[in-house]
């Protein structure tokens, strides 16, 4: 008899999370989950088609198959590059102009 895999299926915002504890079927996939756990509906921003999603913060497939206690997390998109952030972040520091990119 299948008893399931305990699975999480995370998203977040700048200002709230979303954290569901889910009890799936073995061969249940991370679209499939991320379908029943609700949160498509929560935040209809969400585009699985152009956004990353992973399961602890390594990048996986929508048809990656879950394993017990994987957290699966949906990626928003980058606000800023990080590179330019801490050129701008070490200018700031010695008191220089940000380099120009490359």
């Amino acid at each position: 008899m299948d008893e399931g895999v305990q699975v999480y299926v995370c998203y977040a915002t700048a200002r709230e999370e979303f954290l569901r504890p889910m009890k799936v079927a073995s061969g249940t996939t991370i679209g499939q989950a991320i379908e029943m756990s609700g949160v498509l509906e929560a935040y209809p921003d969400i585009n699985l088609a152009t956004q990353a999603v992973g399961i602890y913060a390594k990048k996986k497939t929508l048809d990656t198959v879950l394993r017990e206690r994987d957290r699966i997390e949906i990626y928003r998109p980058l606000v800023a590059d990080p590179k330019d952030s801490r050129r701008k972040r070490a200018a700031k520091k010695t008191g220089g102009a940000a380099p120009a990119s490359a």
